[in-house]
């Protein structure tokens, strides 16, 4: 008897896994609710500074809408007493040292990080300090590795080092950014974001446990996008405590979802003074939506809740005027449709073009698919240039 209620149970699984538990009336079409037209039209993103800058200056605006962004984020993970630094490995590159180090990024957990600095000597004074930039990885559904993404690998074994390269080789064509920097006189810095690499699962990797992890979370109270935004943050203010690390001249880049932390990061830490994004902006009415298909979706990795009654994000990207910006996305993105992209991009130039510093806002969009290759690091790297050093 117990054989044969089993085997029912198996079929009425295997019905539902197929397709087969289908309900005449549903209210949810591709993971988006099918009265999604009415929550868009409900958005007026209020605190926008297209909304309120006959109200108030551009700094107390910028200055109520960060602190709003800061709140939704909930609380911040505990500073540590002290950074702790243990150097794990290092060696020397082309120009430059190469170091895997760990240190305490909160009183509740260390982290490890890959660190590179040019082997030219420098006189330790405000004036003669290198430019440095923390590189932001990205998500590429892909977590088994982090900070491997941005900077070639130190102290890694053949499993990690090979998928490295593979990553490398087809999102960055072939390139890891953080090295090509670090070749040309930057310090380069990068971390794992909460769920990659080495801050992962300690049973491995299962993409399917990463949305309960972070139910988890918000079940204690932490929202693990914000807590990445907070680590990118905090990350950035260790980059400038370093001696050899020109606190005035600090830079954040990445792609995708680094792209994402990186408008993120320049819109909420005055440490970081320029941003590159490759490959992620785009409105909220443009993200969320069937008529394109294909789309970006919402997610832990960037979902702080409540913020859309507030700010789309390129109103949260302009929390980062005046600085130098440089944002690219490509024609051939499936997951970032041009019109959402072109609203975005004229959004923040009406931003940067008010406050007179039109010039330092640079926004492409060029030929190429959802990637960061050899021309777009060019960029990055011609763009740094004309403002860190």
């Amino acid at each position: 008897m117990r054989t044969i209620a089993s085997l029912l149970l198996f079929f009425l699984c295997y019905q539902t896994m197929m397709g087969q538990g289908k309900r005449n009336h549903y209210e949810f079409d591709h993971e988006i609710p099918v009265y999604i037209d009415s929550i868009q039209a409900s958005l007026s993103y209020p605190l926008s500074w297209r909304n309120l800058k006959g109200e108030m200056s551009f700094d107390q605006w910028r200055s109520q809408a960060r602190d709003k962004v800061l709140e939704l984020m909930g609380p911040v993970p505990p500073m540590p007493d002290q950074w702790d630094v243990r150097i794990i490995a290092e060696e020397r590159r082309n120009g430059y040292v190469a170091k895997k180090i760990e240190f305490n990024l909160s009183r509740w957990y260390r982290v490890s990080a890959y660190l590179l600095v040019p082997e030219t000597p420098y006189i330790a004074s405000a004036n003669r300090r290198y430019p440095a930039i923390n590189l932001l990885h990205d998500h590429g559904a892909h977590l088994f590795i982090g900070k491997e993404k941005m900077i070639r690998p130190i102290h890694e074994d053949s499993i990690v080092t090979d998928d490295a390269n593979k990553w490398v080789d087809n999102l960055y064509e072939g390139q890891y950014l953080g090295d090509y920097l670090a070749q040309n006189g930057y310090v380069v810095f990068s971390i794992d974001a909460p769920l990659w690499g080495e801050r992962g699962r300690k049973e491995g990797v299962d993409r399917s446990r990463y949305d309960i992890i972070a139910g988890n979370m918000m079940m204690l109270g932490r929202n693990l996008c914000a807590q990445m935004h907070y680590d990118d943050i905090r990350s950035t203010e260790f980059l400038s405590s370093l001696p050899y690390v020109d606190k005035k001249r600090i830079g954040c880049a990445g792609c995708s979802m680094g792209a994402y932390r990186s408008w993120m990061l320049s819109a909420l830490s005055d440490d970081v003074k320029v941003g590159c994004s490759v490959c992620w902006m785009i409105t909220t009415e443009d993200q969320l939506t069937l008529k394109y298909g294909r789309k970006e979706n919402g997610g832990f990795a960037n979902c702080i809740p409540g913020l859309r009654n507030y700010l789309d994000y390129p109103d949260i990207a302009s929390l980062a005027c005046p600085k130098p910006m440089l944002f690219i996305s490509g024609t051939k993105d499936k997951l970032f449709p041009i019109p959402g992209v072109e609203k975005a991009y004229k959004q923040m130039h009406d931003v940067w073009d008010e406050l007179k510093v039109g010039q330092k806002l640079v926004t492409h969009i060029i030929d190429q698919p959802h990637e960061c290759n050899l021309s777009n690091q060019a960029a990055i790297l011609s763009f740094f240039n004309q403002y860190l050093k």
